[in-house]
């Protein structure tokens, strides 16, 4: 297992600066105010003033520092040594009290020991952890008594998909196995075209009842869960952007994306 993270941190430390150069992440409109996050995960947290906030999975963090700016203390979570740098960085320059931590989320608790009011994590987080059952007991550790987690997510469903096909064509098993699915690509979600050196991945499927289960079995009590016909990437080549922040299947036949919403009692 420790082989896997490795090889999947080694791709994202080298990832960090091409996604920054990015117009994805339109890093230059950000530092002077603009907030990376959408419209789901700000619905469903509302008005998070004064509240603590742990970001799992936060990249280099501009929905971390995009949360502070909306008045939330935050803290932000990344294995990749490139992407908590640049995450500081950013926090400097655009004057944001946010503070980050580099780190395996699965190690977290062994380094950092805090409650927060708040656990988020959100869109292409869940592939890269083998063990839902630990992850959620993890994020269920971190919040207060009356805290609230929310996972905003690519839809399980989506996943069986060819990535490479017109149309929608079942590739892959929507059911978890313990071996890694194996990816080996060029380029990034955020830059096609980008050359990079480390392009093996190592991913895992999970289905809905594998992430509500392993939440429920936490200790959390789920509130409500959302899908929704969009998505803040386009996965299949079918998808076709609806506005600044979403993609769409015409005709909305499947959920693209879903969301979570739990609280500790």
């Amino acid at each position: 297992m420790e082989e896997y993270f490795e090889t999947n941190k080694r791709r994202w430390n080298e990832l960090v600066s091409i996604h920054a150069a990015s117009e994805e992440y339109d890093l230059e409109n950000f530092i002077t105010g603009k907030n990376s996050l959408h419209k789901i995960e700000i619905e469903k947290l509302g008005d998070v003033k004064k509240k603590s906030l742990l970001h799992l999975q936060c990249h280099f963090g501009l929905d971390t520092i995009s949360w502070a700016r909306l008045g939330a203390k935050v803290t932000g979570v990344d294995f990749s040594e490139s992407a908590i740098e640049l995450a500081r960085e950013i926090a400097n320059k655009t004057s944001v009290d946010a503070e980050f931590i580099c780190c395996n989320i699965y190690d977290l608790p062994k380094i950092h020991k805090r409650k927060y009011d708040i656990v988020f994590t959100s869109y292409g987080v869940l592939c890269w952890l083998n063990d839902m059952d630990k992850w959620a007991k993890i994020a269920a550790s971190y919040l207060n008594p009356g805290g609230v987690f929310l996972l905003v997510e690519s839809h399980p469903l989506m996943w069986i998909f060819d990535d490479e096909s017109e149309e929608l064509t079942q590739k892959y098993s929507y059911w978890h196995n313990s071996e890694p699915l194996i990816w080996e690509e060029e380029g990034t979600y955020a830059d096609e075209n980008a050359k990079v050196k480390n392009k093996k991945t190592f991913e895992w499927q999970h289905t809905i009842s594998d992430i509500l289960n392993a939440l429920i079995n936490s200790g959390l009590i789920i509130d409500e869960i959302g899908e929704y016909p969009e998505l803040v990437w386009k996965y299949v080549p079918a998808s076709k952007k609806v506005d600044d922040e979403y993609y769409r299947i015409p005709g909305d036949p499947l959920p693209q994306t879903w969301s979570v919403l739990a609280s500790k009692r």
